[in-house]
């Protein structure tokens, strides 16, 4: 059972949070042994609408991004680390998160350290978003620590929202254009092939192929339907398997216009990811660890992995991205380069991501004016080929009458 609970400690400071137990009296006994005097407990009920499907009960990245930097503010303001979890958790819409950072609360006033607290919840708070929070309270800049994971996090989330967004029209159409396609095969083809029955002429190749997929369809939905979620589940167990991933990754990097963009999106990705580490004082080698973790590529993790052994040896990350310059682009690499003989690699590493996060922008931007014209292609192309096939028999016919 979970409660919403006021307590008091032994020092006399009066605090509020969630606590989970068996029931009330456990709860009771439970924060008597930690010293404290419960006031008062009420049930936080699970309402009958309450799903707990992953889907249905995740929290959203844009809630952790706000947690994050009103957490670092109001510890830049002078409030104390509990009380501004307090504070938060009566503000904070999303449910899931709303009681963790409850819990997160309750730890901190038993004496546990922020990163100690977050880390029990890997779903929600990343190996990254811990990381920079232990480097933080490690050299007394938390406030510092956590505004710089607000702000890698909001670049991340911004780049892959717009990588999202340019994907949503051409997938529209495309799943548009599909069901019409199935409906017209299954209602109006065979109305059509009927009256091409009775015509009594030869059909040409694309009309028996329009006919024979109109009746296949027809006469097997339900074979149809298993046939395509048998297909989707192929490919969604392929996707996660290390091979199928590995042949995925090869392929999106090799399609025009969409290959350049996942270059940049992951190059923009490491080296924001890289600079925030850093700069919230991260070793170097765990650094480029949590990037690996953080970058979803297989061939970007593979860099990062050489980069990490290369470092240990004592070499320099730069001459690995130099080397990779069919991947990364070269401007990566000799940024990379002016910071580590200058000391300023995080500086030079964020100007790189905001470079390349500019130039995602636009290109996600433009990517509808080279879309349109292949849907455009696709479609007339669907168009006449369904054209053709019913018109073509008709033409042959009154060839022959004339």
């Amino acid at each position: 059972m979970k409660f919403k609970i006021k307590a008091i400690k032994k020092d006399g400071e009066k605090y509020e949070g969630t606590k989970e137990s068996t029931d009330k009296f456990a709860l009771y006994e439970e924060l008597k042994e930690q010293g404290d005097t419960l006031i008062s407990a009420s049930e936080i009920s699970k309402s009958k609408w309450d799903i707990n499907l992953p889907f249905f009960n995740s929290v959203p990245e844009l809630q952790k991004i706000i947690f994050a930097r009103n957490l670092g503010g109001m510890i830049n303001a002078g409030l104390p680390l509990a009380k501004g979890l307090n504070i938060l958790e009566n503000q904070v819409t999303n449910k899931k998160l709303r009681g963790i950072i409850g819990d997160l609360g309750l730890e901190i006033r038993k004496g546990k350290p922020l990163s100690e607290a977050c880390a029990e919840y890997p779903d929600v708070f990343e190996k990254l978003f811990v990381s920079m929070v232990k480097a933080g309270e490690e050299s007394g800049k938390l406030s510092e620590s956590l505004k710089i994971i607000a702000n890698q996090m909001e670049g991340s989330y911004k780049i892959k929202e717009k990588v999202k967004g340019a994907m949503i029209y051409p997938g529209v159409i495309l799943s548009v254009m599909l069901v019409i396609g199935v409906l017209m095969m299954i209602f109006v083809v065979p109305q059509i092939t009927s009256t091409l029955a009775n015509l009594n002429v030869p059909l040409p190749f694309m009309t028996k192929v329009l006919i024979g997929t109109s009746d296949f369809l027809k006469n097997n939905i339900p074979l149809t339907l298993l046939g395509a979620f048998l297909i989707y589940l192929g490919v969604y167990f392929a996707l996660r398997s290390k091979l199928g991933k590995h042949v995925f990754d090869f392929i999106v990097l090799k399609i025009p216009v969409v290959g350049e963009l996942i270059k940049e999106t992951n190059s923009a990705r490491i080296t924001r990811t890289l600079s925030s580490l850093l700069s919230s004082g991260v070793a170097y080698e765990e650094s480029i660890s949590i990037t690996r973790d953080v970058i979803q590529n297989d061939y970007f993790k593979a860099i990062l992995a050489t980069a990490k052994s290369k470092v240990e040896k004592g070499g320099t990350i730069s001459s690995v991205f130099l080397e990779n310059t069919k991947l990364c682009p070269p401007f990566v690499g000799e940024m990379m380069v002016v910071g580590e003989e200058t000391g300023r690699l995080p500086a030079m590493l964020l100007e790189v991501a905001t470079f390349y996060e500019d130039s995602v922008d636009q290109k996600t931007k433009n990517m509808s004016d080279i879309i349109e014209p292949v849907l455009m292609v696709v479609i007339g192309t669907a168009v006449g080929f369904f054209a053709l096939a019913v018109i073509k028999p008709i033409y042959s016919l009154t060839s022959s009458i004339s």
